[in-house]
């Protein structure tokens, strides 16, 4: 498993190593030894999973006063993963990180608190599983709209399926300082 840390601070892809013969496949999905010399969580306290149809666009998501730091990977299926740092005084604030997550490239992403997350689908279907450092707090729940000019995310799809509620999301630059998490060194 190889574990690299992206051009946004706290944000990591981990690459495992799949070994494959006639019966199939195997692979590590998880190794709290080597998250833990990158200084990643080992001990997550939600995990959740979530079916979509292709053309899904889903977030992008943050929780403020009980923030989540997220691993992320696809089981079956593909998407476009993006994380964007939001973090008010960080020195890569309003830029984002995407790349692909697959049933066939088996990587996973690290989206540390403070980011901003969401996916779009590029198969018919995907599955998508991600493991939270804190619980899901409905009251706590924030966005960005997916369609932020000034972010200006390829979502790798073209009219996307939202929910009512990803829709009605405000732009970053609309969002009150008091409901940005604070970047800390």
């Amino acid at each position: 498993m190889e574990i690299k840390e992206i051009s946004l601070l706290g944000l990591f892809v981990i690459i495992p190593h799949t070994h494959r013969d006639k019966r199939g496949y195997f692979f590590e999905s998880f190794r709290g030894d080597l998250m833990k010399k990158y200084n990643l969580p080992t001990s997550y306290i939600q995990d959740n999973q979530s079916k979509s149809e292709g053309g899904t666009l889903r977030g992008l998501h943050y929780q403020l006063k009980y923030p989540q730091g997220k691993l992320v990977r696809v089981s079956f299926g593909k998407v476009y993963d993006v994380a964007v740092d939001i973090r008010k005084g960080s020195p890569t604030f309003g830029q984002y990180y995407g790349t692909i997550l697959s049933d066939k490239n088996h990587m996973a992403m690290f989206i540390p608190e403070g980011f901003a997350h969401g996916y779009s689908v590029l198969s018919d279907t995907a599955i998508f599983q991600y493991k939270c450092t804190n619980i899901y707090h409905k009251e706590d729940e924030y966005g960005i709209r997916w369609d932020d000019s000034e972010i200006d995310i390829d979502w790798k799809i073209s009219n996307p399926t939202l929910s009512k509620k990803d829709s009605n999301l405000p732009f970053l630059k609309n969002i009150q300082d008091k409901h940005i998490p604070v970047y800390e060194t």
